[in-house]
């Protein structure tokens, strides 16, 4: 049964049936994905260099998001007097990427098999990670695909070139990207504090074409004037990592830093970014739901999941 079966005699309440992303359909065919929206689960984890479980990310999002499967014809936000995500958006789960446990080369390229397969199909591409370097297969399905700029928002800038060899972990993700020649400048939201990525790092990511701001420096600059600061006409890509937020609101991943973002912090960039640029796809990763028993990190995620794309969705309505 489907997330509208509110007049067929069923209630479906969110802890009834298969969690599908949002309880939508599930599509495992990716050579007949025809959708708005494809949803797919990125449970790779060996990119990681302090704890590991974000490979358990993909399945407790999915989870939480029968929270917020309505049934009802969409989701009715009084302040914004719209109803997003009605019926008229289609969203498909897709699975999840196949994961070689140690083999990152082949396991990245499933994930690009996947993001390639929703681009091909025009659907707007959503990928639930698994730990940050799954953004690297999402940027290179990308290729051939028009320019892109690339929103993170992230407590860590993710920027080193490599470490002891290592060019696909998840502190690399920021730099393979702005090596990318469609890939034309980055806007790093929410770095903060003690990094990952020495000072030369930083340097580079300038020198790159990179933007960056802390969450004390977004909160004085204010919402409006830091989504300006993204190219007018820009293709956007949103790669957003659970870490940005404070672990008060999200203590289960891997990494946490304190003095993050909260809800609203995140929620009102997305939601500036969506009324201004087109956006062109999103990455939620390090959810590592053992860390959080109480699973308000993977509820965050879903809200704001299904938030966003509520937001693209009604931008691309109102502008056609």
């Amino acid at each position: 049964m489907g997330t509208n079966d509110y007049d067929s005699g069923r209630l479906n309440l969110p802890f009834v049936g298969i969690p599908t992303f949002g309880k939508r359909p599930y599509h495992p065919d990716w050579d007949s994905i025809d959708a708005d929206v494809a949803v797919l689960g990125a449970p790779f984890d060996f990119g990681t260099q302090f704890r590991p479980g974000a490979r358990f990310g993909p399945r407790a999002v999915r989870e939480a998001s029968t929270l917020f499967s309505f049934g009802h014809g969409g989701a009715y936000d009084h302040e914004d007097d719209v109803t997003y995500l009605g019926p008229e958006v289609r969203i498909v789960d897709l699975g999840d990427a196949d994961i070689v446990h140690t083999d990152t080369e082949r396991s990245h390229a499933n994930i690009r098999t996947g993001v390639r397969a929703m681009l091909d199909a025009g659907a707007f591409p959503v990928v639930i990670g698994g730990d940050h370097s799954v953004n690297i297969p999402c940027i290179d399905a990308f290729q051939g695909h028009g320019d892109i700029h690339v929103l993170q928002i992230d407590a860590h800038l993710d920027f080193v070139d490599e470490r002891h060899g290592v060019r696909a972990g998840h502190g690399n993700p920021m730099r393979r990207a702005a090596e990318k020649p469609y890939v034309t400048g980055l806007t790093q939201l929410g770095i903060r504090n003690v990094s990952s990525t020495a000072r030369e790092g930083y340097a580079d990511a300038r020198r790159m074409g990179s933007d960056i701001l802390s969450v004390r420096q977004v909160r004085q600059m204010g919402t409006a004037k830091v989504i300006e600061r993204i190219p007018p006409g820009a293709r956007v890509y949103v790669t957003l990592d659970i870490d940005a937020f404070c672990p008060s609101i999200a203590p289960g991943t891997g990494t946490p830093s304190h003095g993050g973002f909260l809800y609203y912090d995140v929620l009102e960039l997305l939601q500036a970014l969506a009324r201004r640029n087109e956006v062109v796809g999103i990455d939620l990763v390090e959810v590592a739901p053992d860390y959080d028993h109480s699973g308000s990190t993977a509820i965050l995620a879903a809200q704001v999941l299904l938030n966003f794309l509520g937001f693209v969705f009604h931008a691309r309505g109102a502008a056609s």
